[in-house]
């Protein structure tokens, strides 16, 4: 390291883990508790939208989609934002726009049931906007708070709220359908189309989405007590005495008064587009971008084969054989099991791990067992059809719901967080994010259309045929081999201090053999 490297961050580097340290992951979690609940809430509920049967493909498609779409522009934009204005100043926004879009998509009025879904649609899309600007916030300011030994649990920790998110959306919706489901008993709809999906139905989603907000309004006040991260005061605004002062507040840490403010302007100050970032960063942005993007379009397209699976193996009849408010019940309890099983166990392996065998190869190895699985599901796609086999695909099916979140789904989240300059550090997390994103609507829309069957008198109503779960299943694992070369692209960053992964601090020259050294290595040490 450089020998301007100030003390305030030198502390902040070697500072033991604290209680502060736990109060900021649930602080900044909740916006990924909220993000995961709303995302896996709707799922269940979206046969409550509409008259009785199968939702029509663009209605499902614009209110699971626009929720997306909005999340993309957040990250975008409030990532460039917290560069800008600073992570404190931004970071109450988002939350105060997830908590009020929540209760507001459950209040979705309208004189028909097309005005409804409008206002939804309309609701969902700021709420997403408000989803997406904490991806940067929250993975910058945990980066910046924590210690260099511990920082990547930290992160993936904050991440791994979402784990808790899906829980709660799940046992939220069974709470809520199964006392719907006893009050207001309905006939199946093979029996009674019409009577199937009772008026009170309309109050069941309304419930689900709105109780999002509960979560989020309980930190609001607490991240507003959160000081502004020493790095960006320090090396952003230039007062490292205001930095020294903030972090003292809220971590025993014992930092030396610094000069009032940093007058020392760093070779380092360029841009984001320019030659000189292209050089150090370009390919660090490539790798963190593409490896979100195709890590996320077969995250979110996994997740469209839960209700077929589900039905294959017995854990939920035919639709048809159901009401509305008993499928819900029944979609959120099968969800629920997948998620306590795979999902949420695959996040904490990462935390417990990660700052011991690094990011590189926790990513690797991710990517490479959700190729390996994809093809073991695809190729023989018609064996694991059969009635006795079909156990084994579910668990087949878990494991690489299991992978994705012990592999890249969190590292993704991580990475990107670390190792850009923290001027440009939320930005460039934002556009990570934002390609991830990106990725979840090819994921959620094109397979959604692609899984459909070859023959048009299988697919399900309103959609074309397409090219069938198999060959689906196949491109799937294609995607998922190209995450493996892209992670090469993707330094690794255990153990090291921010700015000396960054070169922050570093001379032109120091920084050019370090990223010399570090394009020949194939794994972490």
């Amino acid at each position: 390291m450089a020998g301007n490297q100030l003390g305030v961050l030198n502390a902040l580097d070697v500072a033991k883990t604290q209680w502060y340290h736990f109060t900021a992951i649930i602080i900044a979690g909740m916006g990924f508790f909220t993000d995961a609940y709303d995302l896996f809430s709707i799922s269940p509920v979206t046969k409550l939208l509409e008259k009785p049967g199968n939702l029509p493909p663009n209605i499902a498609a614009a209110v699971n989609g626009v929720a997306f779409c909005g999340t993309l522009a957040g990250q975008l934009f409030f990532g460039w934002l917290g560069d800008k204005l600073g992570r404190k100043h931004v970071y109450g926004m988002t939350l105060m726009l997830m908590v009020i879009c929540s209760i507001a998509s459950g209040l979705s009025f309208g004189h028909s049931a097309k005005g409804v879904i409008a206002t939804l649609c309309f609701f969902r899309f700021w709420l997403g906007f408000g989803i997406g600007g904490d991806y940067p916030l929250s993975a910058t300011i945990m980066s910046e708070y924590a210690n260099k030994k511990t920082r990547g649990a930290f992160i993936a920790a904050v991440f791994a709220m979402q784990g808790f998110g899906i829980l709660t959306g799940g046992i939220v919706a069974l709470i809520v359908s199964a006392a719907f489901d006893h009050a207001f008993p309905a006939p199946s709809y093979e029996l009674n189309p019409v009577a199937s999906t009772v008026p009170e139905a309309d109050y069941v989603w309304r419930i689900i989405l709105m109780f999002g907000s509960v979560p989020a309004a309980m930190t609001y006040y607490w991240r507003m007590k959160m000081p502004e991260t020493a790095r960006y005061t320090a090396l952003v605004a230039k007062n490292a005495k205001q930095a020294a002062s903030d972090m003292s507040k809220v971590l025993q840490v014992d930092v030396l008064a610094e000069e009032n403010r940093v007058e020392h302007e760093s070779s380092n100050s360029f841009g984001l587009f320019t030659k000189k970032f292209a050089r150090r960063h370009g390919l660090h942005l490539l790798g963190t971008s593409v490896c979100w993007f195709l890590l996320d379009i077969g995250y979110y397209s996994s997740n469209l084969f839960q209700k077929d699976i589900f039905s294959s193996i017995g854990w939920i009849p035919p639709a048809k054989t159901m009401n509305a408010i008993h499928e819900v019940y029944l979609v959120a309890r099968a969800q629920t099991l997948i998620a306590l099983c795979g999902t949420v166990p695959g996040y904490w392996f990462t935390v417990a791990l990660i700052d011991y065998i690094g990011r590189f190869a926790i990513q690797l190895m991710g990517f490479f067992f959700m190729t390996v699985f994809m093809f073991a599901l695809a190729i023989p796609y018609h064996h694991w059809t059969k009635r006795s086999n079909r156990i084994g695909f579910l668990v087949m099916y878990s494991l690489t719901f299991f992978f994705a979140n012990f592999g890249p789904n969190a590292t993704t989240f991580v990475v990107p967080a670390e190792i850009f300059p923290a001027r440009l550090r939320s930005t460039c997390h934002g556009i990570s994010a934002a390609a991830g994103k990106a990725g979840a609507i090819v994921g959620a829309f094109g397979f959604l259309y692609a899984a459909q069957s070859t023959d048009p008198s299988q697919t399900d109503a309103g959609y074309p045929p397409g090219i069938g779960v198999k060959k689906s299943l196949i491109v799937l694992g294609v995607v998922n081999f190209f995450g493996i070369l892209f992670t090469l692209l993707v330094p690794e960053a255990k153990g090291k201090s921010l700015e000396e992964i960054s070169g922050e601090n570093e001379d032109e020259d120091a920084v050019q053999d370090q990223q010399q050294a570090s394009s020949v290595r194939t794994l972490p040490p």
